[in-house]
């Protein structure tokens, strides 16, 4: 138990950011995650998606195991690649695509400050990369009420469903 407690204490101090208590949304009731939480963990518990290694490691860690894509879909993990203001990456789950350029998502950690390791869910995601191919995102900051200002890069989908090789 102690060691259990331990880990989710770590886990708690991982990357990753958000700011709403999770409740019921497009995906059905979320399984029990305690806040403070990092967005890998939460990821991993909402979509069933079983990969480890920090956020921007997903993408390749899914290669071969889960199906890839540019598409979203409800219930696919949102990757956002590492940069020097988000050197873990970070993970969210796809909960509505609202049309071709904007999702709602639930993540974790998104936030800064006392906000930072809380649930967000249906949190606007929009892409705004030149070729419409999701590979360049803006996604919704509570604090200000709006899509913040940095646009990150995406590398894509992870859909849950596990690659035709790993079966």
């Amino acid at each position: 138990m102690r060691l259990l407690l331990v880990l989710l204490s770590l886990l708690a101090l991982a990357a990753c950011g958000s700011t709403r208590q999770a409740g019921l949304g497009s995906l059905g009731p979320r399984p029990y995650v305690a806040e403070p939480v990092s967005c890998v963990p939460y990821a991993r518990a909402r979509s069933g998606i079983q990969l480890a290694g920090d956020a921007w490691e997903w993408w390749d860690a899914a290669a071969g195991r889960y199906e890839r894509g540019r598409d979203p879909r409800p219930g696919s993990v949102l990757v956002i690649a590492r940069t020097a203001r988000l050197p873990s990456g970070h993970v969210a789950v796809v909960t509505q695509v609202l049309g071709s350029r904007e999702i709602l998502v639930d993540h974790a950690n998104w936030a800064s400050g006392a906000a930072r390791g809380r649930i967000a869910t249906d949190q606007r995601v929009v892409d705004v990369s030149p070729g419409n191919d999701w590979s360049l995102v803006r996604v919704w900051y509570p604090r200000i009420n709006a899509l913040g200002s940095t646009a990150f890069p995406a590398r894509g989908f992870i859909h849950p469903h596990q690659a035709m090789a790993a079966r």
